[in-house]
């Protein structure tokens, strides 16, 4: 099973950043905390399906992802 942390850091101007470390490139901005949830969850989806599709993925061949949330 792979888990993956998902950060939030909330801006000046209200906006929340949702990263997940263990993906590289796996940030996005959203309104609130549940906009950045939702895109931030499938973002990850896709990476990692691309990281399955391009044989780069170095987990088991068919992962169960789960997601929990961190500060």
């Amino acid at each position: 099973m792979s888990v993956f942390r998902i950060e939030y850091d909330v801006e000046a101007d209200g906006r929340v950043i949702a990263t997940i470390d263990a993906l590289r490139g796996c940030m996005i901005y959203g309104v609130d905390v549940a906009e950045a949830r939702r895109k931030i969850v499938a973002l990850a989806l896709a990476v990692v399906a691309e990281l399955i599709e391009h044989g780069e993925w170095d987990g088991d061949p068919l992962p169960i992802v789960s997601f929990v949330e961190g500060a």
